[in-house]
Formats: C-alpha cells, sequence, structure tokens
C-alpha cells in the first residue's frame, strides 16, 4: 500500500496495491498491524458500518466531542466526496478542511483520525461506503458542525444542484459556536 498526505497531514489517503488477472481482481482492503504501523494509530477499530446514498446526499459534519472516533473509509460502490475539517481547537490546522475523492475504481481508502468532523456527498446515481471506526458511535456525544458554515468555507463538488440533508443536518452550528475537542498531542 502506498499512503498519501493531503494538505492536512494527519489525514491520509491510502492506495492498495492491486492484482488484477483473467479471473478479475485482488486487494488487501485492510491490515490492522499494517495500519497500526504505518498511520501510527493506537486505537483499536471496533465498529464497522455500511452507509449508502444517492446522488447529491449529503452527511455530516458529525464528529464525537468526548470520545472522537478515527475513521478509515472506503467505497464499495460508486464515488463520494470526502470532507474533514479539523475541530482540535489547538491544532495547526483548527478550522482548515480538506476534501478527497474515493470510489469503487480507484479503491482509495481515507484515514480520518479523532478530532475532526466528517461529511460525504454522493456524487454518482448511488454509493455504498464501508467505515470503521475507533470508538462506538454515542448519539448524546455527537455534534454536527453545518456543512456549508462559511466560516470553513468547504467547496463542495454540488453544481449548481441543492444537497439532500437530514433535517439534523441542515441545523448543525457553525465553527464559531461550536463545542470542540480540545486537542493535545500527548
Amino acid at each position: 500500500m502506498i499512503i498519501y498526505d493531503t494538505l492536512i497531514p494527519d489525514v491520509k489517503v491510502i492506495e492498495p496495491r492491486v492484482f488484477d488477472d483473467p479471473l478479475g481482481s485482488h486487494f488487501e482492503s485492510f491490515n490492522d498491524a499494517q495500519l497500526r504501523h504505518r498511520l501510527l494509530i493506537r486505537e483499536s477499530f471496533i465498529q464497522e458500518s455500511d452507509v449508502s446514498g444517492e446522488k447529491n446526499t449529503l452527511r455530516g459534519l458529525y464528529y464525537q466531542l468526548h470520545q472522537p472516533q478515527g475513521l478509515l473509509i472506503r467505497a464499495l460502490r460508486g464515488e463520494t466526496y470526502h470532507v474533514a475539517v479539523d475541530v482540535r481547537h489547538s491544532s495547526p490546522f483548527f478550522g482548515k478542511w480538506v476534501g478527497v475523492y474515493i470510489n469503487e475504481e480507484n479503491r482509495r481508502i481515507l484515514w480520518i483520525p479523532a478530532g475532526f468532523a466528517h461529511g460525504s456527498l454522493v456524487v454518482t446515481d448511488m454509493a455504498r461506503l464501508l467505515i470503521k471506526t475507533t470508538a462506538e458511535a454515542d448519539p448524546d456525544d455527537e455534534r454536527v458542525l453545518v456543512w456549508n458554515d462559511p466560516d470553513v468555507g468547504v467547496d463542495w463538488p454540488l453544481w449548481g444542484a441543492q444537497p439532500i440533508l437530514s433535517e439534523r443536518d441542515s441545523q448543525g452550528r457553525g465553527l464559531r459556536e461550536a463545542e470542540v475537542y480540545l486537542w493535545s498531542e500527548n
């Protein structure tokens, strides 16, 4: 596997080695020991979710305040655009965002460590994702950063379309009002 930094170095793009033959293809989509070693992940992956949506479905920007989750995201079908916003108050990248396309063809895997708000937009007719997390989802601990906060300025590839949002997502808070993760490297 090849691991690339994004503009926020803690967020990584992983490109697995794909082996093609006349029967199809094969690639290793998850190797706990390799990821722990190469990404310096201390936590264990404890939950896996299968998420799907139709074109222009925008989810997020979600984060857990007290038990933040690291996310490992892979597309099983279609294509999605993922955004990670640094909500670690003491980080030099606080309030900055990075966006990455992943799809079933490029087979990229996205690593978003704890302390980031995550959102995704379906850009094909339909998409399906597999998301591994390092902490259990806790609805009482989850916060929503509003998807279109002008202080963050995410450039979603909506190309003039209106996003399909849940009521909760449309009522997220702006970064100035949001509770943020008090991060420390220790």
